[in-house]
């Protein structure tokens, strides 16, 4: 399997486990944009530190397996596990909530 291919996968079934929690925790446009804006900057810090890491030959990849596109000196594959993290585990953490909406803040729900 290419790198491409796992973090298609891995991209897939973080969001499917987002679109559940969303669907069950009814989270909203609001938590979304959260997600999307905490993606972003994941990214952006990993295409960052990668590229300087990868400058410095702390690790190298398989050229056979990279679709060869990169950003700065970040193969576009590794940016998956960024975009995976921001939405696999806010997702499970509003799953795991105690069952009321996860996606309002605390003094909009009213707690005391």
């Amino acid at each position: 399997m290419t790198y491409a291919g796992l973090g298609v996968a891995a991209v897939v079934g973080a969001l499917v486990v987002a679109l559940v929690a969303t669907a069950v925790r009814g989270l909203g446009a609001r938590w979304w944009a959260a997600t999307a804006l905490a993606a972003a900057g994941l990214v952006g810090l990993t295409v960052v530190f990668d590229s300087l890491m990868i400058a410095a030959d702390l690790f190298r990849y398989g050229e056979t397996a990279l679709l060869g596109v990169r950003l700065w000196l970040t193969p576009v594959e590794d940016l998956a596990w960024p975009v995976v993290a921001a939405l696999l585990l806010p997702a499970l953490w509003a799953l795991a909530g105690d069952g009321e909406s996860a996606g309002e803040p605390v003094e909009e729900r009213g707690e005391r």
